[in-house]
């Protein structure tokens, strides 16, 4: 599964194995305060109630799971200041693996905390996610210790995959389902999953338009970086991610872009109509749903909500009707 920028349904179905004895399937539910808003049934997969409250956690328990103990023993590193951190953090606690997360100096405190908290270390270091990177592969290099990419490691999306078993196996009938994209691993691991399970199922993805390096990237057919202003930090990516990027040519129907403001809106709907606290990028795809009324309508869909993570911030915003406080510019956030 650690084969350089490969990935098969074999791989998906394998991680499943993996998983079983550590993550219960996540629900599915429909609600219909929310459809009628929406004008179609939509089918919210609960991916915020995960341990470390989003779907990363299945990738790093996997990556985890195929590593060998020697390399294990030595130490992982990685860079990130979002849900790929703590699901490393936390797949390293269970193996009892040492863990390193390189992130930017000005990183929110509550994920700070939360990595500590799960016996990694993390480090802040650089003005952005580009210096962090290069701070994390310098470590790694320094002291043999296994570098992870948020994006480019086979294992994570295998993991996250597992999802969408989940997903179209419960609702094969599905239209279409939506994912939310930072670096791109849940939408390329739906596009490979729904293929085999469920080909007449879309898979559209959906990114905030204050980063859309990802989105930017599948449009050209190559890697591209552009600048990251969104809000949404589950969302703030500033370049796309090689694998990722092959797997969604070829898997994606569409791929939409949805501003910082409409994805709160999302955000607030979701609590009141859905009894759900979901972060921004949890969001995003209802987000997606709500910008298209026309296109979705009458349709059955699913929409990720890929974590629940909500800052302080967020949580006051939704109460208050303000749009949280937006991030300084340029951070980068697998």
């Amino acid at each position: 599964m650690e084969r350089e920028h490969e990935l098969s349904f074999a791989d998906v179905l394998a991680a499943r194995d993996l998983l079983a004895g550590h993550l219960p399937a996540t629900p599915m539910w429909s609600y219909p305060a929310l459809d009628a808003v929406t004008g179609a049934t939509v089918y919210v997969k609960h991916e915020n109630v995960q341990p470390v409250g989003a779907f990363k956690v299945r990738g790093g328990l996997t990556l985890l799971a195929t590593m060998a103990p020697a390399q294990r023993a030595r130490g992982l590193i990685t860079y990130s200041t979002g849900n790929h951190a703590l699901s490393l953090a936390y797949a390293c606690a269970v193996y009892g693996a040492p863990c390193t997360v390189v992130m930017p100096a000005a990183a929110g405190a509550e994920k700070v905390r939360a990595v500590r908290a799960l016996g990694a270390t993390a480090v802040l270091y650089g003005a952005d996610m580009a210096a962090a990177q290069e701070r994390a592969e310098q470590l790694a290099a320094d002291d043999g210790r296994h570098l992870v990419s948020p994006g480019d490691t086979p294992a994570l999306l295998a993991g996250v995959g597992t999802t969408y078993l989940e997903i179209l196996e419960a609702r094969p009938d599905l239209d279409a389902v939506v994912v939310p994209v930072g670096s791109g691993t849940g939408a390329a691991a739906a596009g490979l999953v729904a293929a085999k399970l469920a080909p007449g199922c879309r898979v559209v993805a959906v990114q905030s338009s204050a980063a859309p390096a990802a989105h930017d990237s599948w449009r050209a057919g190559a890697c591209v970086r552009r600048p990251n202003r969104t809000a949404v930090d589950g969302l703030a990516t500033g370049r796309g991610f090689t694998l990722p990027q092959q797997l969604m040519r070829a898997g994606l129907a569409d791929f939409r872009l949805v501003s910082d403001t409409q994805i709160f809106e999302a955000q607030r709907l979701l609590a009141s109509h859905a009894h759900t606290l979901a972060e921004g990028a949890g969001a995003a795809a209802l987000a997606a749903v709500l910008a298209d009324p026309d296109g979705f309508a009458g349709q059955r869909i699913a929409v990720v909500c890929t974590g629940g993570n909500a800052s302080a911030a967020e949580i006051a915003a939704l109460g208050s009707g303000a749009e949280p406080v937006r991030r300084a510019p340029g951070r980068q956030n697998p």
